[in-house]
């Protein structure tokens, strides 16, 4: 297990209240088949080969990318339906296989002053849906809602949007194809013929085959290669983990800069400009109609306002299996595909291994993350969380935020250990900020510590204390790549993940600059039960206690 020669850090785990940190838990149920290809499983490393050597890939000087975002000139990003013909069109999941949600919005949003905001009643959210495309016989409707983006000063504008719908449908049979349209049937204003297929039933003999993970994506010209590569890959679920349409580098009026904070210092409040939350849902119809995808925010959410609102856009837009899941809250929830501490144990305390053994994390900003941007940000998300984690056998944790791409050894408490997770960070999906590419153990990068506490994700707390122990131990920051990090390159991309096997999980990173199907990184994630046991009597904290007879 936990060797003391390496380093680790010796902190009281409190549970903190982390206002705005997103943990998604992804329960994904496979089947017990055999690796359908013998000779390449042998050709990939699996985890079973590390702890690896780290290894860091020079950063191609001949690729920077273009991240310069589409201009709203682009016909991608324009409005193509008139009236209240929906747009925007996507789907993403509830809770379990037999549901989804269907989300779109009709009518044009408003930016300026004086504005008067559609009314959400004047239009219905309907959806008709079935298995065969010339047969919509069954139908739903749900509901809707406007938001506004409201400034208090002088000179900037304000913003409302179109009107908003979300639609549930449910009893829908696991692993099935269904069209559907959805819109005003009364008016009439219907979209055209789309399609999507259900997840598989929660069971231990299927799972999604291929999962795309990618995260800060924005719209530049990066982020069309990025889309355009992860299409290619044919992926039946997307997984998108935080920062979306990056709004909030530009000032109301629609100048933007790649630096907010070095262009625009005097701005009275963070300014945003919505209408690239419009033009992100317009570029990206033609992938979310048909593809489901689910969102964590990011610290590019935030998204002040007056009164002190925030996150506004980004809990309007998307539909959230909150509720299904049993939060509280639009910013955790989880789902099978296949206060948030005591959300969280609940949740993981209720996942039977038999039945679901893979147990997937993700949240925005990365724990294990050796890139200077960013560095140990969310180190008291890690104090608070990485035990409970731990405890109830976390196989693998996504994160974004930082601008590059990055893979763990199995790692806890910032020493190897072949019970903890594998932590990957792909925050690499092509947004305008571009690349982040100095890393905090090369000379003259390690951040002063007082620096690193972020606002927004882990409301300004400090608990990045310098190690204890191992090669760093005294110190902030390692003088190396440290041994929990196995791979890291700066360059964008995406990552497709395929459970295999009740043992076995297949992890491909693609970057941009390559043919579609070459791998920037390949490996087996591979579980071992037998060693990293989770203790049943854990399961099923939420489920009622046998009734004791009573007594005459």
């Amino acid at each position: 297990m936990a060797s003391s020669s390496l380093p680790s850090i010796s902190l009281p785990v409190n549970v903190f209240e982390l206002n705005n940190i997103l943990s998604l838990v992804l329960t994904l149920t496979i089947t017990s088949i055999l690796l359908a290809n013998g000779a390449m499983a042998m050709a990939i490393p699996t985890t079973l080969d590390g702890p690896f050597k780290p290894v860091t890939i020079p950063l191609d000087e001949s690729f920077r990318g273009n991240a310069i975002d589409l201009p709203d000139t682009d016909p991608r990003v324009q409005r193509t339906v008139e009236g209240f013909e929906p747009e925007q069109i996507s789907v993403s999941l509830s809770s379990a296989h037999d549901s989804v949600w269907i989300s779109w919005i009709t009518g044009e949003f408003q930016i300026g002053n004086n504005l008067k905001p559609l009314d959400p009643k004047s239009v219905v959210s309907v959806v008709r849906y079935g298995t065969r495309r010339s047969q919509l016989n069954r139908k739903a409707t749900g509901r809707s809602l406007v938001y506004s983006q409201l400034y208090p000063f002088l000179g900037l504008q304000n913003y409302t949007s179109g009107i908003i719908h979300h639609v549930r449908l449910t009893g829908l049979k696991p692993d099935t194809l269904y069209h559907y349209q959805c819109g005003d049937p009364s008016i009439p204003a219907m979209s055209g013929t789309y399609c999507f297929r259900t997840m598989p039933d929660s069971s231990s003999t299927s799972y999604p085959s291929r999962i795309a993970i990618v995260g800060d994506v924005g719209l530049t010209y990066n982020t069309t290669s990025t889309v355009s590569h992860m299409i290619s890959n044919r992926p039946d679920l997307i997984l998108l983990v935080g920062d979306v349409t990056y709004a909030n580098l530009y000032l109301t009026n629609g100048t933007g800069s790649d630096c907010y904070a070095c262009s625009f210092a005097n701005s009275p409040i963070h300014e945003t400009y919505q209408p690239r939350w419009d033009y992100w849902g317009r570029y990206m119809q033609p992938v979310l109609s048909k593809v489901p995808i689910m969102v964590v925010e990011g610290n590019h959410e935030y998204e002040e306002q007056a009164e002190n609102r925030t996150f506004v856009a980004y809990t309007s837009r998307f539909a959230f299996p909150s509720k299904e899941s049993g939060s509280l809250s639009k910013f955790y929830y989880s789902f099978n595909a296949g206060d948030q501490y005591k959300w969280l144990e609940e949740d993981l305390a209720n996942v039977e291994r038999e039945v679901t053994p893979w147990l997937v994390a993700t949240w925005h900003a990365p724990w294990y993350s050796t890139y200077k941007a960013h560095y140990r940000e969310a180190e008291c998300m890690r104090v608070a969380m990485e035990d409970l984690l731990y405890k109830y056998g976390v196989d693998v944790v996504f994160n974004g935020h930082v601008h590059a791409y990055e893979r763990s050894n199995r790692v806890y408490n910032y020493t190897l250990d072949p019970c903890g997770p594998v932590h990957i960070t792909v925050g690499d999906g092509g947004n305008r900020e571009k690349m982040a590419v100095p890393h905090a153990d090369e000379p003259g990068n390690c951040p002063e510590p007082s620096t690193t506490p972020d606002k927004i994700l882990g409301g300004g707390k400090f608990c990045g204390f310098n190690f204890t122990s191992g090669p760093a131990s005294g110190k902030f920051c390692w003088d190396r790549q440290p041994d929990y990090s196995a791979f890291r390159e700066s360059s964008f991309g995406h990552g497709i993940l395929e459970v295999k096997n009740e043992t076995h999980a297949l992890w491909t990173w693609h970057r941009n600059q390559d043919f579609y199907e070459a791998a920037g990184d390949q490996i087996y994630i591979v579980r071992q039960p037998d060693l990293c046991p989770v203790q049943p009597e854990t399961y099923r904290l939420n489920k009622p206690k046998p009734q004791k007879a009573k007594r005459r």
